[in-house]
């Protein structure tokens, strides 16, 4: 295990987060947003309005414009998002997960917490000396983001999609040599 299980998780959400920003676009809703805080199981207080919304979706921007920075700019764009969300990290077991750092109070906005989560995932990144995991998918027409936590460093693709259309283009230009 490269991470944390729960710095683990909270990279895996964050990847979404900012993917939901690419072709098709997802959390154009507040009734999107509730599917997403559902599936990735977000505690804590919600408002549910347009508000909470708009918040999500600022936030989305910014760590899509701080995954691929460099080492310098990702560090002082963690502390920042840290300063702004007032983290005090803390150790706290509910539900199915054992214990585990939160670094807000669960009465912050739905951002506020997903914000936090995603610096703290990235400070243990930033800490292991393992920036160079965070990176674009390699297919030509795909923006996602992904972490990379495979052993030999060798994910290129955001997901099989990507991954098995590399492949068949792969291929096909191969056969078309024959």
């Amino acid at each position: 295990m490269l991470f944390a299980h729960d710095t683990e998780v909270s990279l895996a959400s964050t990847i979404a987060l900012i993917n939901t920003g690419h072709e098709p676009e997802g959390l154009t809703t507040r009734e999107e947003l509730d599917a997403f805080v559902r599936e990735w199981e977000w505690t804590g207080s919600r408002t549910h309005d347009e508000a909470e919304l708009e918040q999500v979706l600022r936030l989305r921007e910014r760590l899509g414009r701080i995954w691929l920075a460099e080492e310098e700019a990702l560090v002082e764009e963690v502390n920042q998002l840290l300063r702004d969300c007032q983290a005090l990290p803390q150790l706290v077991r509910h539900d199915q997960w054992d214990w585990h750092l939160h670094a807000t109070r669960s009465e912050q906005p739905l951002a506020d917490r997903m914000a936090v989560e995603a610096a703290m995932a990235l400070v243990d990144v930033i800490r292991s000396g393992e920036t160079e995991r965070l990176a674009r998918c390699a297919a030509q027409d795909c923006d996602n983001v992904l972490v990379d936590l495979s052993r030999n460093r060798s994910r290129r693709y955001c997901d099989a999609g990507c991954t098995n259309r590399m492949a068949a283009q792969a291929y096909r230009a191969r056969r078309t040599k024959l």
